[in-house]
């Protein structure tokens, strides 16, 4: 099987994303393979890891032999780093074989391939044809023919040719041959000596045959297009040329004065004379015209595109795709035999954006802003294409989210533009969730992720991005179907640090290494998987599968060429780093040893050690030949161990600080001491710092030990267990973390010294650290889900807080300014630039890491538990992004909540008690006295009028009145108590004006209980715990969500539920938080899979859903729509809008990849209406018939997290 591809000679074969992609199809077409699916082909990097794959598996298949030709790869696009060749594999499996071609100088790339393929057999040299070549080549062309040159004729052309060499040298002397006659003398005749002056001779010939005005703008406008014009489009363009209009009518009048139009048989007649140089390719769906070679655009570019003449060409061929001279506008022109202007009709094709509903425009789409561009029209540009929401919505849907940032990317490399950059910074925040999708996205997620990411900045930028917040407002508006309208910005904003989101892997990752001489970044993760990128271009060189369990150490040697692994499934493994693949490997036996992993290569002695606990395994570098191994101490215990070559030893430290010596060439025990001070003390972590000989070791008590090569010992004690040790890649600093504090210590100092006088501090726990002196910056990450930046310099001085890592932060490298921060609890990785505009960040988001919050005053405060000290309640002002106060509590807060009429904000407490903070004077703190003492209390909640107030504690409920005083409220009672008893605690409550209560249990039990008669009526439960219970405004309705995927709303008059939703999510089911909306139309919900839904309370049925990055833990509604807080920090503030009658055709999962299912029952005595007089459910419940009815719903697309 062959697969040719002429690269450089379409669209299509010009990025090698496309090329790929469509290698791919054919191969499995051939081999009758599943082909690629569109989550695959839409990222280029997934699209490399299948192709490689894909070889892999036609070799596996032993059929017949795949043979891929891609010729001049040098015609490639720079897209996607198509010139770096990691596209290429640099070893083709047994069946498999691979062709390239290129020019040597092109580019660096036969440079970089030399450098990855080493074996100069797997190179041939095309080398000139000779002069008996080319006379056999003439011949048979001639002969083709029919035609025959004389001896002198056929003399002039090898003369020719022997000078250069070039088959295409020789095809055009042919073609300048066929005119000659055979009396034709070799004096009479022009016979070119380079390539370019035979084009620039058939160039001239044209002229000479239909005039130079004519033949150098049509081949004008062809080279100065994107990607060709179709004849049609050639034809109009050549209509809208006044120069080429005036040149055919210098001597004549036009046939009407109304319609202009070049007359169509001169653009035949030159076609025909350009015959096969002028070729067919395809284009955005189109069969475009464009010249044979690169050499004949060349030609075109020096000899017709002055820079006057380009600047002209892209003006027409601007307004011929803005479509400014379409549906009857009238163009004037003068012409010279007239002597007079005229406004004549050019009729021209029409340029919507959009021919119908589903076909757009793709050729005005490619081509428009590339014109306006170079023809210098900025103010147009903006207008039209990137400051325009139909455009980008238009393009991103039918040409994708990728086409559209790279019109953007050229944009802002030739204007200076601040607000093109942040739009064009939105778009690649918003590309991942473009390219999980599994078809095109809607054109209301497009509008919605836009406005909500760029209304931080409408104020600040009033002109390009105000218009677009502007534009994206109406169109939402305007919407026929159900939809959120955000009313701020709440996404991750553009400009700041954060600049891309990274996926490859299935599950957290465990080891990262950044090797900066080489610009590699290479991360292991728990699924076993090891993956190799370019860091500067984040482009993924290799995926490394080998391992079968979690990657515990990865180390990158012989100057990038080649790495060591080791993991969980006690391998090491060896790879070839530039062809991805391994090398060597071998089963360790380490069973049964505490897993603190050490893995250290030394290259000068061509060894590598491999550490399980206190076993020690040393082998060859070459093949992994074992060379001895170390058993150490007993294998239950934990053990830490470096490895110091100069001084050749092995030093390992057990439990109690037992330090034992190594020789680290034969193995032989040394000797063994007792570090001072310590007796049962683990050790939790370890670094070596070469430079001085020096074994750092964290103890679980908190002993830091400095253990140097000549056995000298340096203690210190931190408050509590030191979790990790870091060093500077210089070695003059090292970092111990413990608690939530950082210190930074000397390396050179033979006791512990400090470097700075202040400890470098989180709110939560610190998981890891990076020291760069040489940017004299230090690097930390939290469980507070935050990177905070240092500076060394200036005394330990905070310079930044990065936000929006949206899990612990365990993992950090840098690189130049680049910075990757990854988790154990995470998937991806964050790719961050430190030199960011400082301008363009925007108000930082608040740090609630426990899901509890509370919002007031329209959610412009928060409140939440303070991260690090849940003894505090931080009081958050999402307006100035920053804390306006701390209340205290006497112990841990368990949950908030907000009566907002009255403004009180209750919060339960650990202890049981419940504290009240009046908003406007939190000072005057109310106290409420727990029931029994050390009893927690589960959750707070207040009537929808605020009238009642519900304690609930794991086994009662207490309900207090709150009271409108004077000048304040107060709370009396409990005026009820209540214990339901059971063997599980209460999970959710809800309470009503009446006293009645509606509470749920851990084990999914659903009650109504009513104090009056003391009757408890058990309601159908869930599956499994019930995670929130929220009432209608009028309490005729409550909906109530446990931790799968079932959630149901009840009819609380009848004790049944009338709907029952059930929704399964692509990541997470259950819901968090719901509220009802003012009118109690609709209910919104939040929940774990970090979406916001909308649901029809009549009729159950879900009208919307958003995905909002992030589980909502709190949503309250208002007049328009609703607040919602997000576990990123952001406040969400919406509006919710719905048609009355909804199209049967509106499916609310198109964009989300999830199903949903609904139950309803039919009452045959019809529903109860709010006026009808309650009714006792008890009665109501033995009486009424019920059907039920089931409707299923899936989706269409996926979306990303």
């Amino acid at each position: 099987v062959i697969v040719l591809r002429l690269l450089g000679t379409s669209p299509l074969s010009t990025e090698i994303h496309s090329v790929l992609k469509s290698v791919c199809y054919q191969v499995c077409l051939a081999f009758a393979l599943p082909p690629p699916t569109s989550q695959i082909t839409n990222l280029y990097n997934d699209m490399v890891r299948f192709f490689h794959s894909l070889l892999l598996t036609v070799s596996c298949k032993e059929a017949e032999t795949l043979v891929l030709i891609f010729d001049s790869i040098d015609q490639l696009a720079a897209v996607d780093g198509a010139h770096r060749m990691h596209w290429l594999p640099k070893e083709c499996p047994p069946r498999v074989h691979i062709i390239v071609s290129t020019l040597p100088e092109e580019f660096g790339i036969l440079q970089t391939l030399q450098e990855c393929i080493t074996n100069p057999e797997s190179y041939v040299e095309v080398e000139p044809l000779s002069s008996q070549q080319g006379g056999e080549m003439i011949e048979m062309l001639l002969k083709s023919v029919n035609r025959k040159l004389t001896p002198a004729q056929h003399n002039v052309i090898l003369q020719s040719f022997s000078q250069c060499g070039q088959p295409l040298l020789l095809k055009l002397a042919f073609e300048e041959s066929r005119r000659w006659a055979s009396y034709t003398v070799p004096s009479e005749v022009q016979v070119a000596k380079t390539t370019q002056e035979a084009v620039l001779h058939l160039y001239q010939r044209l002229e000479r045959l239909h005039g130079k005005v004519l033949v150098s703008h049509a081949l004008g406008y062809l080279v100065s297009s994107r990607n060709g014009l179709s004849e049609a489009e050639l034809k109009d363009v050549l209509s809208l040329d006044d120069d080429i209009l005036a040149d055919i009518y210098q001597y004549w009048a036009p046939p009407s004065s109304e319609v202009i139009r070049l007359p169509p048989l001169l653009w035949t007649r030159l076609r025909s004379d350009l015959g096969e140089y002028l070729v067919e390719r395809q284009a955005d769906g189109f069969t475009v015209l464009g010249l044979y070679h690169r050499q004949f655009l060349e030609v075109v570019k020096e000899y017709y595109l002055s820079v006057g003449d380009r600047d002209q060409r892209h003006w027409v061929l601007g307004d011929y795709f803005q479509g400014t001279w379409s549906q009857g506008a009238k163009k004037p022109i003068t012409l010279p035999f007239l002597e007079k202007s005229l406004e004549a009709d050019r009729k021209v094709a029409s340029q919507p954006l959009w021919f119908s509903d589903c076909v757009a425009n793709l050729r005005k789409l490619s081509e428009l802003p590339f014109h306006l561009l170079n023809a210098g029209r900025v103010d147009e540009l903006k207008r039209d294409v990137l400051g325009n929401m139909s455009w980008i919505s238009c393009k991103i849907i039918s040409c994708g989210i990728k086409s559209v940032i790279e019109d953007f990317t050229m944009c802002c490399a030739r204007i200076n533009c601040p607000e093109a950059e942040l739009l064009r910074d939105t778009l690649l925040l918003f590309k991942p969730t473009v390219d999980f999708m599994e078809g095109k996205p809607d054109a209301s997620i497009v509008y919605t992720e836009m406005l909500a990411r760029l209304q931080f900045f409408a104020p600040s930028y009033s002109s390009l991005i105000s218009e677009v917040c502007q534009q994206c407002i109406s169109w939402l508006r305007e919407y026929p179907h159900p939809i959120f309208i955000p009313l701020c910005g709440f996404f991750q904003p553009p400009g700041g640090a954060l600049q891309t989101t990274v996926t490859g892997f299935k599950r957290g990752i465990t080891v990262m290494e950044v090797c900066a001489e080489h610009s590699l970044l290479i991360a292991g993760s728990q699924d076993g998987t090891i993956i190799l990128w370019n860091v500067k271009d984040v482009e993924v060189i290799h995926t490394l599968a080998g391992h079968s369990a979690e990657v515990r150490g990865v180390k990158v040697f012989g100057k990038g060429t080649r790495a060591a692994s080791c993991a969980w499934d006690h391998t090491l493994r060896l790879w070839n780093l530039v062809t991805g693949k391994e090398k060597h490997s071998v089963q360790e036996d380490h069973a049964g040893h505490c897993h603190s992993f050490l893995l250290h290569v030394d290259e000068k002695n061509g060894v590598v050690y491999s550490a399980c606990g206190s076993q020690i395994n040393i082998w060859t570098l070459d093949a992994l030949e074992p060379v001895f191994q170390v058993s150490g101490d007993a294998p239950d215990l934990q053990t830490c161990t470096a490895v110091f070559p100069p001084r050749q030893v092995i030093l390992t430290v057990s439990r109690g600080g037992t330090l034992n010596l190594y020789n680290s060439t034969s193995g032989e025990f040394q000797g063994r001491h007792q570090l001072p001070v310590l007796h049962d003390e683990e050790p939790v972590c370890s670094a070596m710092i070469h430079k001085y000989g020096k074994m750092v070791v964290g103890f679980s008590n908190g002993t830091l030990s400095v253990i140097s090569a000549n056995r000298t010992i340096s203690l210190e004690m931190m408050p509590c267990c030191v979790k990790f040790v870091a060093v500077s890649e210089d070695e003059c600093l090292f970092l111990a973390g413990f608690g939530k504090y950082a210190r930074i210590f000397q390396s050179e100092s033979n006791a512990l010294r400090t470097h700075l006088a202040e400890d470098l501090e989180h709110e939560d726990l610190v998981e890891t650290a990076l020291v760069c002196a040489s940017k004299e910056i230090v690097i930390t990450g939290s469980q507070d889900e935050t990177i905070r930046v240092w500076s060394l310099a200036e005394k330990g001085l905070l310079l930044d807080s990065l936000d929006g890592m949206g899990v612990s932060v365990t993992l950090l490298a840098l690189y130049g300014n680049t910075l990757v921060s990854a988790s154990k609890n995470a998937y991806y990785l964050k790719i961050w630039n430190l030199d960011y505009n400082p301008k363009h960040k925007t108000l930082a988001p608040f740090q609630d890491r426990t899901g509890c919050t509370a919002l007031s005053h329209s959610g412009d405060f928060v409140y939440f538990p303070k991260t690090g000290d849940k003894h505090k309640i931080v009081v958050w002002d999402s307006l100035q992004g920053k804390s306006v106060d701390i209340l205290d509590a006497s112990a841990e807060v368990c949950c908030l909540e907000v009566a907002q009429r009255k403004q009180l904000l209750f919060s339960g407490l650990a202890s049981g008690t419940v504290l009240v903070f009046p908003l406007e004077s939190r000072q005057d703190v109310m106290c409420i006295p727990p029931l029994e003492a050390q009893k927690a209390i589960h959750c707070i909640v207040v009537s929808k009028q605020e009238e009642r107030l519900a304690v609930a504690y794991d086994n009662a409920v207490l309900v207090y009145d709150i009271n409108s005083g004077d000048s304040s409220s107060e709370v009396e009672g409990p005026i009820h108590i209540f214990n339901p008893g059971g063997p599980t605690s209460i999970s959710s409550v809800a309470v009503f004006a009446d006293y009645r209560l509606m509470y749920g249990m851990e084990n999914g039990e659903l009650c109504l209980y009513e104090f009056q008669t003391a009757k408890v009526v058990p309601l159908e439960a869930h599956g499994s715990q019930v995670t929130c219970i929220k009432t209608s405004n009028s309490e005729l309705h409550a909906l109530s969500g446990c931790r799968d995927s079932i959630q149901r709303l009840w009819n609380l008059e009848l004790c049944q539920w009338e709907h029952e939703m059930c929704y399964q999510g692509f990541f997470f089911q259950g819901i968090l938080c719901a509220c009802f909306s003012q009118d109690d139309r609709y209910v919104y919900t939040g929940s774990q899979d970090r979406t916001i839904k909308v649901w029809d309370v009549s009729k159950g049925s879900l009208l919307a859903v958003q995905y909002v990055y992030a589980a909502v833990n709190r949503i309250i509604s208002t007049a328009e729509g609703f607040i919602a807080t997000t576990r990123l920090g952001y406040v969400i503030k919406e509006a919710f809008q719905a048609p009355e009658s909804i199209s049967q055709r509106y499916n609310p999962l198109q964009s989300v990849k999830a199903t949903y299912s609904l139950r309803s029952r039919q009452h045959e005595n019809g529903t109860v209406s709010a006026a009808q007089p309650r009714k006792r459910c008890g009665n109501l419940r033995r009486t009424q018939q019920t059907k039920v009815n089931q409707t299923t719903k899936s989706s269409q697309i996926c979306l990303i997290v």
